[in-house]
């Protein structure tokens, strides 16, 4: 169990009271750090900039309930991997009653708009980095196990950090960062011989 010191006592007290100064202070140290994070489990910057908003507003709302059991960095983080993975659950929600409306439009859309929003393999390596493809490559892997790559091959969390993140074990958070990793590396191998995973289903796993 973690044990506060006095300063991180006296400032999460700051925070209890709704001191202003001890908010805006948090803000400035964890923004760019959480808009990060959700930015890579969402892959969409203006869904990720709306989740760190909400992140904050929990933090203020919700800090009565910080035990002081791990850092305050750490569950900060766990609010954002939180709000994060329910906002994959809607849009994935909103995505599939789209697609069932498509499917009673008497016309069809046409197979280019889906191919348009993923680059050619040999666009993608000229055109985009290799944070952008690997971004984009994250999109195939389950929300846990997305969760995990982000947190250790991102962010350089330690595994005992992502397991009070995620409230795993530590050989859970092991499990899922193997098997992410291979989704990703299968992933991005088949994006390079020109075979859009992406864009089929049938290729998730």
């Amino acid at each position: 169990m973690s044990r506060l010191t006095d300063e991180e006592a006296r400032y999460i007290a700051a925070l209890r009271r709704r001191d202003e100064r001890a908010f805006n202070a948090l803000v400035v140290r964890y923004q760019d750090r959480v808009y990060n994070l959700v930015l890579r489990l969402l892959g969409n910057p203006e869904e990720a900039r709306d989740v760190a908003q909400e992140v904050f507003v929990t933090v203020f709302e919700k800090i009565d309930k910080f035990r002081g059991d791990s850092k305050l960095g750490t569950w900060i983080y766990r609010v954002a991997t939180n709000h994060a993975k329910n906002r994959i659950k809607y849009l994935s929600r909103r995505k599939d009653r789209q697609q069932d409306s498509f499917e009673e439009m008497p016309v069809q859309p046409t197979d280019g708009r889906l191919s348009a929003s993923f680059p050619r393999p040999d666009e993608a390596m000229e055109g985009q980095r290799l944070g952008d493809l690997i971004g984009r490559a994250l999109e195939a892997l389950d929300p846990d196990q997305r969760e995990v790559v982000v947190l250790r091959d991102i962010d350089g969390q330690s595994y005992e950090a992502i397991a009070a993140i995620t409230g795993q074990n530590v050989g859970t958070v092991k499990s899922r960062l193997h098997r992410g990793r291979l989704r990703l590396k299968d992933v991005l191998e088949h994006w390079m011989k020109g075979r859009d995973v992406l864009a089929d289903g049938s290729r998730r796993g």
